[in-house]
């Protein structure tokens, strides 16, 4: 009866392609992770790296800090993506299921949000007269 037959569609057992759109986020935020952390290796290995003040003045740039956003941003939420699958595949007990994936969002999120603090805060540091990595 849920195999896809009429009577099924219609009483709503068939296929729900809601897995389709978390398959297709995964894939983009993949390819976003490929270029993303193409271009910081890339522009790692241009930098001076025995200069610190050399890779905060390129971090401090607008464009450079915006693509580290994004690729902080592509990664956490890639990782969540691929963990929630996990989690969903091999976690059993539903309230066990459901604390996993409440643990996995904390972290994912606060994961994110101290990485753009970080970048921020890199960013801001010359204006406000800071060194980074410092009080």
């Amino acid at each position: 009866m849920g195999n896809g037959t009429r009577l099924g569609r219609v009483r709503g057992l068939g296929s729900s392609h809601h897995g389709s759109h978390h398959w297709l986020q995964q894939r983009l935020t993949a390819l976003g992770n490929i270029l993303l952390v193409g271009f910081l290796f890339v522009s790692f290995l241009r930098l001076p790296m025995t200069d610190h003040g050399a890779v905060v003045r390129w971090a401090s740039n607008p464009t450079v800090a915006l693509a580290l956003i994004l690729m902080v941003v592509s990664v956490f939420w890639h990782l969540r993506l691929g963990l929630q699958v996990l989690i969903e595949d091999y976690v059993h007990g539903d309230g066990t299921r459901l604390l996993a994936l409440v643990l996995l969002n904390f972290y994912a999120i606060g994961g994110a949000a101290y990485g753009i603090f970080a970048i921020v805060r890199i960013v801001l540091a010359p204006a406000a007269g800071l060194a980074p990595g410092g009080m």
